[in-house]
């Protein structure tokens, strides 16, 4: 009888001590297939451009719906976040994405294009935050970094997902038809979601509704200066993301070097790559040295000097743009660190308002730089068309690629007013170490 109680009290910690990932996991897919909808407008770009008869303005206007819908409601899925049913947000955010993706597969038109494109990025606004809604529940502080860095991962295998393989299912098939799989692969997301998500452990399931109120709340998050310059850093490091590997980098490698389309993809999916490598690895490294400001600094000086090299060695060929689009995505993965420092340095009823304050910058401003981005290349841009398609050469992209220096100029300047770990962790967990 004892050794029947101790088997099944072994099963029973077995299931607590994988609950927690089992959960965190599945919500991470989400964040995976939203990031694949952000991401597959660079595989389709020159098929979409070509249908819809798109300029690179155009193009870029399209995809930065995506991001104006994050930045409508990233705010507002903060605050729901924080009140109610994390697995209820997710799944009914997740309805938006099918409705968008779906829809977007049978669009003729930019402005249908649009608002479906716009659909899906309304779902985006709720999966990285309800990730880490649910982090913050299930995992201790010292713990949550590498999580955060680690869900990062997973979210990214949707980005490279995104490019080659999904530019070999539109040429085998077409992008409509490609598009429409992408929405039955979200059925079944769908379906995974609702068997496994969970809202919190049952000792923390009552939320602290009446510590603070809404607007005390809000106004508390959107004056914290530390708030702030977590977003803007996030936002800036995360430029390569937004702008390269998810609108210009395959057709930049196709007009300006001559790489295939296929191996474009690939190449550009390298950052989505640099940067699963990277986020768990930096996410690591600042929870062992009990600090985030120097990986923050490291990264985006290290940012500057590779796009640099990227944008002026001479002549590289298409294995030297893999290894440099690699080493950028993983050096910007320190944009990962912002995220903990948030919740570390917020009352923990705030979690989801000030990451939603946070998310608002770090999604708006791409909204606006993806537009202004195209706008630098129609700008510059002399006229040269081949089969319908507009021709941009080395100098107009030169041009429009200013943006990303600038960026990380940006960032590290953002870094004065952000605080590191608060001392109390930090101590917490070196007299955890040491008494290991």
């Amino acid at each position: 009888m004892s050794t029947l109680n101790q088997n099944m009290s072994e099963k029973v910690g077995l299931k607590a001590l994988l609950l927690p990932w089992i959960i965190c996991f599945s919500a991470s897919l989400f964040f995976a297939y939203e990031l694949l909808q952000l991401h597959v407008m660079n595989a389709l770009s020159p098929m979409l451009m070509k249908d819809l008869s798109l300029n690179a303005t155009e193009f870029a206007t399209l995809c930065s719906t995506y991001l104006w819908a994050d930045v409508m409601f990233l705010l507002p899925a903060g605050i729901l976040l924080d009140r109610f049913s994390v697995r209820r947000v997710i799944l009914v955010a997740l309805l938006f994405c099918l409705f968008g993706t779906a829809g977007l597969s049978q669009a003729n038109s930019l402005a249908f294009a649009s608002l479906c494109h716009f659909f899906s990025g309304i779902g985006n606004a709720f999966c990285f935050l309800s990730c880490i809604m649910l982090i913050s529940r299930w995992f201790p502080k010292e713990r949550q970094a590498f999580l955060i860095g680690l869900m990062v991962t997973i979210g990214m295998l949707g980005g490279v997902v995104a490019q080659r393989p999904f530019s070999i299912l539109a040429e085998h098939f077409s992008w409509r038809q490609a598009l429409m799989i992408d929405a039955m692969i979200g059925v079944a997301l769908f379906a995974l979601i609702f068997a496994f998500v969970k809202d919190a452990p049952s000792q923390i399931k009552k939320v602290k509704e009446d510590s603070i109120s809404f607007f005390q709340g809000l106004k508390k998050s959107v004056l914290n200066i530390h708030n702030i310059c977590c977003g803007l850093y996030t936002c800036f490091m995360n430029l390569p993301l937004m702008i390269i590997s998810a609108v210009w980098g395959s057709l930049f490698l196709t007009q300006v070097h001559g790489i295939e389309l296929s191996t474009a993809s690939s190449i550009a999916s390298m950052i989505c790559i640099g940067t699963i490598v990277g986020s768990p690895l930096f996410g690591w490294a600042s929870d062992k040295l009990r600090q985030r400001l120097p990986l923050m600094i490291f990264g985006g000086i290290s940012s500057i000097a590779t796009f640099g090299v990227i944008m002026y060695l001479p002549n590289p060929d298409a294995q030297t743009f893999a290894v440099l689009f690699f080493a950028l995505g993983f050096l910007t993965s320190a944009q990962t660190l912002s995220y903990p420092a948030i919740t570390e340095n917020n009352p923990k009823e705030l979690t989801g308002t000030s990451m939603g304050v946070a998310a608002v910058l770090i999604m708006g401003l791409p909204a606006l730089i993806q537009p202004l981005s195209g706008k630098l290349l129609d700008w510059s841009w002399n006229g040269t068309m081949v089969d319908g398609v507009r021709i941009y050469s080395a100098s107009d992209f030169h041009l429009a690629f200013l943006l990303f220096p600038i960026g990380f100029a940006i960032s590290l300047l953002s870094l004065f007013k952000i605080k590191d770990r608060p001392k109390k962790v930090g101590k917490l967990l070196h007299s955890k170490s040491t008494s290991l």
